[in-house]
């Protein structure tokens, strides 16, 4: 098994034109950087909008399912902890160092040659009203920490209590197929816009 980051890296600059222009047209009200910091983008920092009307400027992280080009998922997976070196780190999604205000999940990619790709959907979500959401039905950072933890060995799907498994969401454990060896929870997209945490762009 291995890492597929290099890979992943080339593929998301070739669908970074396709992004901006999403961006330029859709974005009436807002103004786009995009970052090339290593150190910003490590802290969870693709692209920095400001918005044009108050001058207020929201941090946002690109995640986009590029293991799945040419097909719709409903799903997003959103990482709680991967390994690296035999040991275990929080995700991107429980990592509290991070600066993300708003997470661009870009779904729905379409591409018709390999490496050009020619549509996607993207959904904003507001990182810190998802995270209250969750907590408010039980699923804190720290007990999402906890249930993880104590089934890090377990692979595939597992249900929880606090979520609908087919409209909400689950866990998944990918401790057999991926190098990483993900633990992700799984949430529908419908669930973040039905909820008032996400909005689709495009």
């Amino acid at each position: 098994m291995k890492s597929h980051f290099k890979a992943d890296l080339s593929k998301e600059k070739k669908l970074t034109p396709l992004l901006d222009h999403y961006y330029k047209n859709r974005l009436k009200h807002y103004g786009f950087e995009r970052i090339s910091d290593l150190r910003l983008q490590k802290t969870g920092v693709d692209l920095i909008l400001t918005d044009l009307r108050n001058n207020t400027k929201y941090y946002v992280d690109e995640k986009a399912q590029l293991d799945y080009v040419n097909e719709c998922l409903p799903t997003f997976a959103f990482e709680l902890f991967y390994r690296k070196n035999g040991k275990i780190n929080e995700g991107w999604f429980l990592d509290e160092s991070k600066k993300t205000h708003f997470y661009a999940l870009v779904t729905s990619i379409f591409s018709d040659e390999e490496d050009t790709f020619t549509s996607c959907n993207i959904t904003f979500v507001n990182r810190e009203k998802l995270i209250a959401h969750l907590s408010q039905k039980g699923l804190t950072q720290k007990f999402l920490k906890e249930i993880s933890m104590v089934h890090k060995e377990v692979h595939g799907k597992m249900e929880l209590e606090e979520l609908h498994p087919k409209k909400e969401g689950y866990l998944f454990f990918s401790t057999q197929n991926k190098a990483e060896k993900p633990i992700n929870l799984i949430l529908k997209l419908e669930f973040l816009e039905k909820i008032g945490v996400a909005k689709r762009l495009a």
